[in-house]
């Protein structure tokens, strides 16, 4: 895959790295409380992060407070953002890299942004991956891969991808999705479980489409909650209650290993590019 990424700059990681000094990858999910979703995704992208960076330490952390407090209740402990970060400061880190498993640049990525970037003087290099769907050419990279792992739906039959949805502009990356699989010829749609298209928006678009058949699997890193209950209880009660007919495949993207390459590449590009700085490059033009 060629990686394009715009809006950033080549920068060294580690340039001004000297012996003394401590590298670390923090690994940021959005979490779990389902253990067998949990093992094919997260803690086998965490395997493969490891493998990828040799070099580095790799500590994890779930940006979702409420999962956190549910598996504390049982007796599993995950740092959230900020408590993985003052204990790398703890142990003297010097050099931080933080690889997201994001899908969009939505609010949940936006509040990890912040929770990173408060701590910036804390390190003399701090960077952040971006989301999945960052880049136009990513968006038909990642399609494509959804198109090896589930194949071609004809006719009146077709993949129906699910969501999170947000309420924000950021829901806009599904319609991009949505988009591109019709651009690249798939018989795909993408509907969303709090955003648009919702379950009844979906379905009215489904059935202009003249589909009779569809097969719904999720649009999410993991298969966890929403996906064993929203989207194979729910979704599938309505829309057979509509006159289709409905299979399930609950793979996530987190299950897809070319996915999952996907963040690694983004973090051996952060290793040498980073940010622009838009408000310098906005002086820079001014000059």
């Amino acid at each position: 895959m060629n990686l394009f990424l715009s809006g950033y700059e080549n920068s060294n990681f580690l340039e001004n790295f000297k012996k003394e000094d401590k590298k670390v990858i923090l690994v940021a999910h959005f979490g779990t409380t389902h253990e067998d979703t949990r093992e094919k995704t997260l803690d086998l992208f965490n395997k493969e992060i490891e493998k990828i960076f040799p070099d580095f330490e790799i500590r994890e952390c779930y940006t979702s407070r409420i999962i956190n407090k549910k598996l504390q209740s049982k007796n599993i402990f995950k740092d959230n953002p900020i408590e993985a970060i003052e204990k790398i400061i703890k142990d003297n880190f010097t050099h931080l890299l933080v690889i997201s498993s994001n899908i969009i640049d939505g609010i949940e990525y936006e509040a990890l942004l912040k929770n990173i970037e408060s701590f910036k003087s804390n390190f003399k290099e701090l960077r952040i991956t971006p989301p999945l769907l960052s880049s136009p050419e990513i968006y038909i990279e990642v399609v494509k891969i959804l198109n090896k792992t589930f194949g071609d739906f004809f006719k009146d039959k077709a993949l129906l991808m699910v969501g999170h949805g947000t309420h924000d502009s950021s829901n806009s990356a599904y319609l991009g999705v949505d988009y591109i699989c019709k651009y690249l010829g798939y018989n795909y749609f993408v509907g969303t479980i709090e955003g648009f298209p919702n379950l009844d928006e979906i379905i009215s678009i489904l059935k202009k489409e003249n589909i009779k058949e569809v097969t719904l699997t999720p649009f999410m890193f993991v298969a966890g909650e929403h996906a064993k209950n929203d989207i194979s209880i729910d979704w599938k009660d309505e829309l057979e209650k509509n006159n289709f007919k409905v299979n399930i495949n609950l793979t996530p993207l987190g299950e897809i290993k070319e996915i999952r390459e996907i963040f690694g590449k983004f973090g051996k590009f952060l290793l040498e590019n980073k940010k622009e700085d838009i408000i310098e490059k906005k002086y820079n033009y001014s000059k």
